[in-house]
């Protein structure tokens, strides 16, 4: 992971982690842990992708994200949010990234995450994309069931934080 950010005579690597975030949940602050500690610097990329109808506008989201990963910073780690509409290689390289973060949670995630890292790799073979698997707590988390379940009144504080809990109530 090694790139030619230079801080202080050292390399300096910077990570993206891209998604829509609509919401973050557990799953996601799970893969945010992991990868603030393999690079210097994390940048959580909420996507402002309007083929996607989001839920919340890009401004909650990035404030969803950051509130949930504030403990991050307390802990010392360097991590800062951003929203972006542009290409994510292109973002990427704009941010001296070196590498992309995604995460799994199954195998049906594998085939569309591995044409898009051969996309971005064709795109901007400098940038290396890493996967992370979610951990079994985690692999049946995701944004839209966490919707479906709380517009059917279901409990979903075990897949998101109660401030994200909160704010999808209000909005459904």
């Amino acid at each position: 992971m090694a790139t030619t950010n230079e801080k202080k005579g050292a390399a300096y690597r910077i990570g993206i982690y891209p998604g829509t975030f609509d919401p973050i949940t557990k799953g996601h602050i799970h893969i945010i842990k992991r990868a603030v500690k393999l690079v210097d610097h994390l940048i959580v990329t909420v996507a402002d992708n309007s083929n996607k109808s989001p839920l919340f506008s890009v401004e909650e989201r990035v404030e969803l994200v950051e509130n949930d990963s504030a403990f991050l910073k307390q802990e010392g780690f360097s991590l800062e949010v951003k929203s972006t509409d542009d290409l994510l290689v292109r973002f990427a390289r704009e941010q001296g990234a070196s590498v992309v973060f995604r995460g799994l949670r199954a195998v049906s995630d594998f085939e569309y995450e591995f044409q898009m890292t051969g996309m971005n790799a064709q795109l901007e073979p400098s940038i290396e994309t890493l996967f992370l698997m979610a951990s079994d707590k985690y692999q049946y988390v995701s944004s839209a069931f966490v919707k479906e379940i709380c517009r059917l009144n279901g409990d979903i504080e075990p897949f998101v934080s109660k401030n994200v809990a909160d704010h999808l109530k209000k909005a459904l």
